[in-house]
């Protein structure tokens, strides 16, 4: 593939040399996402789209708060990111959750002051309200369950009794979330897709969705697409002890924010996810 010209000229400002070889990465569902081979050697990826200055600025944030790998951010101006080329090689073995496992439990030590954040940031391309919040039953309530319920319904992907039924469980959530330690600070969006391995170990992590929460609900989103495991969990619980009840109701209650962002992005596909979580809560 050719370089246009204007990804042309966004790679030299970025690194100071000219792109030889453009070719698409999979996964790019939401942005462009190019790999460039540069004339003197190295690589980076390109992505375009609305949400590149916000994902270039989550990328420095968790760069500059913990040791979590993520691509080193080149640019990040006018709908354009450039970063650092992560190469890759082998599966999400068990080697490799343990390795991720370890990662997060130090990522989610990291203290914030309330729930949310100190800006609003983006999951996929759906923006996440994150103001700061005392509670965290209330935060998730109000800024993630029936936030998104209302992105899906407006966007009519929702059937007519879900958005009630979903009123419903959210007015009964104490029954199920307890307020954890502390909000910690959380990568946002951990699926197999943006988890990058390379011989058994994580070799990055991107596309990240940050805010301060309760860390179970980025464990809950790990297993919504199977990514992590018995050797992840066995790992995490090692060094951070879950609490009682995750695996038997938080997860699924927690799990109804990715559904409902997949509902909202793709569609009918997740509905039936959903109706079955309300189910069992009696919803």
């Amino acid at each position: 593939m050719t370089p246009p010209p204007d990804l042309a000229a966004v790679v030299v400002r970025a690194t100071g040399s000219t792109a030889r070889k453009v070719r698409a990465l999979a996964g790019g569902c939401i942005d462009q996402v190019l790999k460039v081979d540069l004339t003197n050697g190295a690589a980076v990826v390109v992505k375009q789209g609305e949400r590149a200055v916000l994902e270039g600025w989550m990328l420095d944030y968790l760069r500059g708060h913990g040791d979590l790998p993520v691509p080193e951010v080149l640019l990040a101006e006018d709908g354009w990111l450039v970063m650092s080329f992560i190469d890759t090689a082998g599966p999400l073995d068990d080697d490799a959750e343990r390795h991720a496992a370890d990662l997060l439990v130090r990522l989610h030590e990291t203290r914030g002051p309330a729930f949310g954040f100190e800006r609003d940031t983006v999951i996929a391309s759906l923006a996440q309200p994150n103001p700061r919040t005392p509670l965290w039953r209330d935060f998730f309530r109000d800024h993630r369950l029936l936030h998104m319920a209302g992105e899906a319904d407006d966007a009519g992907r929702l059937p007519a009794d879900m958005r009630h039924r979903i009123d419903r469980l959210a007015g009964r959530l104490d029954r199920w979330i307890e307020e954890p330690d502390h909000p910690a600070l959380i990568h946002g969006d951990m699926w197999g897709g943006n988890v990058l391995t390379r011989a058994g170990r994580i070799a990055g992590f991107i596309d990240p969705a940050i805010y301060h929460a309760d860390p179970e609900i980025e464990l809950a989103f790990s297993t919504l697409f199977s990514t992590f495991g018995a050797a992840f969990f066995d790992r995490y619980g090692e060094r951070r002890p879950l609490r009682p009840g995750f695996f038997e109701a938080r997860r699924d209650l927690y799990n109804l924010y990715p559904l409902l962002v997949h509902v909202r992005l793709f569609g009918a596909g997740y509905v039936g996810s959903v109706d079955g979580i309300l189910k069992r809560f009696g919803c």
